[in-house]
């Protein structure tokens, strides 16, 4: 019989650095960019509007991945944006290609956000 033990050492002081890193990336995106600062505006607002209407859980799972999805696309958004203005001061198609493609995901992330909170929330405000 052959026994395979894994030890796993973890270093706290890195682990929480990276929580650090990470909470610092969300930051500086709402503090830098105004639709995600709108888009977390939004989540609130649906998200109080769901525990006020107290809809039901897997309806609750809907909505937070959906507004996940949003937050994530504009951090992936801000990202690339960042990284092509780092490559790159000067008007490149290439550029241009990336920036909007990356936005393109935040509206489709949007789009699908504003149809998963129609078909949650209507219902319950219009009493179907």
């Amino acid at each position: 019989m052959i026994e395979i033990k894994m030890v796993v050492t973890v270093d706290v002081r890195n682990f929480l650095t990276s929580f650090f890193y990470a909470a610092a990336g969300i930051w500086h995106t709402l503090l830098t960019q105004r639709n995600m600062r709108v888009h977390f505006a939004a989540a609130l607002l649906v998200l109080g509007l769901a525990v006020y209407l107290e809809v039901e859980a897997h309806d609750l799972l809907f909505l937070i991945f959906s507004i996940t999805l949003v937050i994530m696309a504009e951090m992936f958004n801000t990202a690339v944006e960042a990284v092509v203005n780092l490559y790159t001061q000067t008007y490149h198609p290439l550029a241009r290609v990336a920036k909007d493609v990356a936005a393109g995901a935040v509206l489709v992330a949007a789009l699908n956000s504003i149809a998963v909170a129609y078909l949650v929330i209507y219902p319950r405000l219009s009493g179907k």
